[in-house]
């Protein structure tokens, strides 16, 4: 039980120093991103140059992120929400306008019932207050 536990707590501890890391990563691309873009920075870097550190620093920071418990658990999360979308069946381009159609009339016709029941409970409470006279 104790072996288990340990094993739990060094994971713990693992996975808060990658956070840690994470985070500094995240911070040092974009600090450095707008420290090397000021025109009178000392090293002025290639834009491409600039551009290649942001990918590799972000996509370490991201590899980082991934090898977390929660990391671990955010990609088995998105392996199977890919499944379940390759299941659904997807309405064919007529089905879709068709339902856009209805929609659009259905607004409309309830639209303008209530813009009648409006209309008429104003002439109505017009007729049976001061408003009428």
């Amino acid at each position: 039980m104790s072996i288990v536990s340990d094993n739990q707590r060094t994971s713990k501890a693992l996975d808060k120093v990658k956070w840690l890391l994470v985070f500094v990563l995240v911070a040092l691309v974009v600090w450095g991103n707008f420290y090397f873009a000021e025109p009178n920075s000392i090293y002025q870097p290639n834009v491409v140059v600039r551009i290649v550190g942001v990918i590799l620093v972000s996509v370490l920071a991201l590899f980082l992120a991934i090898t977390t418990q929660s990391g671990k658990g955010f990609v088995t999360f998105a392996k199977e929400s890919r499944i379940e979308l390759r299941k659904v069946v997807w309405p064919t381009r007529k089905e879709t306008i068709q339902t856009t159609l209805l929609i659009a009339v259905i607004t409309v016709v309830v639209g303008l019932c209530l813009w009648g029941m409006d209309t008429f409970f104003f002439w109505a409470i017009s007729k049976l207050t001061v408003l009428g006279h």
